[in-house]
């Protein structure tokens, strides 16, 4: 199997494992789990109108270990647009990529599958939104750069409150 690299005349990462190895990262397959798109007033909500419908966008991301080096990423992404209270569009894409992951340290792991892997998917995760609301009669929905950092962090902050308040209860 043939290494993609690229020459920066840097020196290579350091060897975090002490085997001699440098941390890898590769991305073996990405993949459409699931998609979905829901035009429920076709073809009336097509037409012209006064003001662009409110958009709320959920974010996920799990990981799930396949072997010792290779992970499942899959990111969720789900748009709503309504106008009031009418949904104009829905549209649900489960998108994953299998990471193969050598050499890093343990406590690098989590960040590197909930920031990095999904970091890595998200630009092909938007492009199929964009694509499948344009399809569907509507303007490309181009969502924003999302933080996953922060939304790694977002979640070790629910989670560790979450354990203090049962270490409590029990």
């Amino acid at each position: 199997m043939a290494k993609d690299t690229i020459g920066t005349g840097a020196a290579a990462p350091a060897d975090t494992k002490g085997n001699g190895e440098a941390p890898t990262l590769n991305v073996m397959a990405q993949y459409i789990k699931d998609l979905s798109f829901e035009n429920p007033g076709a073809p009336k909500s097509l037409g012209p109108r006064e003001k662009a419908p409110a958009i709320n966008i959920n974010v996920n991301v799990n990981a799930n270990p396949l072997s010792e080096t290779e992970f499942d990423v899959v990111l969720t992404l789900n748009a709503e647009a309504k106008n009031d209270q009418t949904v104009v569009f829905n549209v649900e894409l489960v998108y994953g990529g299998v990471f193969r992951v050598a050499n890093f340290p343990q406590e690098h792991m989590l960040p590197l599958l909930f920031i990095e892997c999904p970091r890595i998917l998200f630009p092909f995760a938007r492009q199929i939104v964009a694509d499948a609301t344009r399809n569907g009669g509507f303007p490309p929905l181009l969502i924003d750069p999302i933080d996953f950092a922060q939304m790694f962090q977002q979640r070790m902050a629910e989670e560790k409150a979450k354990s203090e308040v049962s270490n409590q209860v029990n």
